[in-house]
């Protein structure tokens, strides 16, 4: 019986990154011995154990077989015979497929060392295109490995289109989808999750309101990059810079520009009222993946409201009111924070004005306090009920960001 510890924590600190988690593999042991040293079981569908003092996982060394379609189809495989490179060829990537002994010895038997140096993501072998979910996984390894130099291998690049002709895909269930997304919208660059999806054809079967963006023009004297989808993955990629690890920023950077690709043709490159015909396909984006309700609110405001944002200077103070009130930001600042996030990284998610500055957030904010420092007991004090208290409270609250200087 011998362990290993495999994965994310060697392929992490080969690469000088913080190592969170650390997995095990565990060669020559069968359940009941790790049962009898203490071991805590905890898989369902394989041997996993949780170490009795440290609390790491250790999974028995398995094999797997296809038995169906999608990814659930697999027939797991763990006995005491299992040797660790058999273990190690069931891994997604090459980069993920290193194991390392007590003593710091690694064990390599796919070139995972060769493709860190090299900065390249590839399948450890054909076994790759018999689970959909890796398909997504590649793609957020990009998200999270793309600031490094890495990019994903030709030969890999062409199994994931395989496995998108061969309808793999398609049997991939909307939480995995999400799962899968939302931490790709937490990496650093992002944008390399679209592009790798675009690149396989995944983004036309699992996002094809985001897919419809590539290819619509903008005006370039506000879009000098033109591509409606280089746009969006000029936002994603702001959107991670400006709040780091935060996938509710970034889901409403995903979604703020999806009624782009409804314009009519005759009106293009203009984009009248793209912000309210883009709410449409976002909820039935939402609706499909399973996405959590308030990512799904917020970001529908962000789409609705985001050009109200960029020309809060020019709205009446009651407009503005009305704004902060559609966000319940005088009772949740937190999410009005959130909301000029996404709108701060759409107006920097520009080619050549990514150094720009964005006053409207500071003064939104400066609004919001000076509305929520209006409450209503005055009024109340005054013997007025009612409606009447909520039009009196109005009136006062814009009135009070009617007195806020602008820049």
């Amino acid at each position: 019986m011998r362990s290993y510890l495999v994965g994310g924590a060697v392929r992490d600190r080969l690469l000088g990154r913080p190592v969170v988690d650390r997995d095990h593999v565990v060669v020559g042991a069968a359940p009941e011995q790790m049962l009898a040293l203490g071991y805590k079981p905890v898989g369902k569908d394989f041997p996993v154990f949780l170490h009795p003092r440290s609390n790491e996982e250790y999974a028995l060394a398995r094999t797997e077989r296809k038995t169906g379609r999608g990814y659930h189809g697999f027939a797991f495989h763990a006995d005491p015979t299992v040797t660790l490179e058999q273990d190690l060829a069931r891994r997604d990537l090459t980069i993920n497929a290193i194991a390392e002994d007590e003593h710091g010895t690694l064990v390599d038997p796919y070139h995972g060392v060769r493709d860190i140096e090299r900065r390249v993501l590839r399948h450890v072998s054909p076994a790759f295109a018999e689970d959909p979910v890796r398909l997504l996984r590649v793609a957020r390894f990009a998200a999270r490995f793309a600031p490094l130099g890495f990019r994903v291998a030709d030969e890999t690049m062409a199994l994931l289109r395989q496995m998108v002709a061969d309808g793999e895909v398609d049997h991939l269930v909307p939480e995995r989808v999400w799962a899968e997304t939302r931490k790709a919208l937490a990496e650093a660059q992002p944008s390399a999750f679209l592009q790798v999806l675009r690149a396989s054809g995944a983004l036309a079967v699992l996002f094809p309101e985001v897919d419809a963006l590539y290819g619509v023009p903008q005006r370039a004297e506000f879009h000098p990059e033109i591509d409606t989808g280089t746009h969006l993955e000029l936002v994603l990629d702001m959107a991670a810079k400006l709040a780091p690890g935060d996938d509710l920023v970034g889901f409403c950077a995903l979604c703020h520009d999806l009624g782009k690709a409804l314009t009519p043709a005759d009106v293009l490159p203009r984009h009248i009222g793209h912000e309210h015909a883009g709410v449409a396909p976002l909820r039935v984006l939402a609706a499909r993946l399973k996405v959590p309700a308030e990512h799904a609110a917020l970001a529908e405001l962000v789409c609705r409201e985001h050009l109200n944002a960029h020309r809060a200077f020019e709205l009446k103070p009651a407009t503005v009111l009305k704004l902060l009130l559609a966000l319940d930001a005088l009772r949740r600042p937190a999410r009005l924070d959130a909301f000029l996030t996404a709108c701060e990284a759409d107006k920097r998610g520009r080619a050549g004005h990514a150094d720009d500055d964005y006053p409207q957030a500071a003064w939104l904010r400066a609004a919001r306090d000076a509305a929520a420092a209006v409450d209503a007991a005055g009024f109340v004090a005054q013997g007025l009920q009612g409606p009447a208290i909520g039009a009196a409270l109005g009136q006062a609250r814009a009135a009070a960001i009617a007195k806020l200087s602008k820049p």
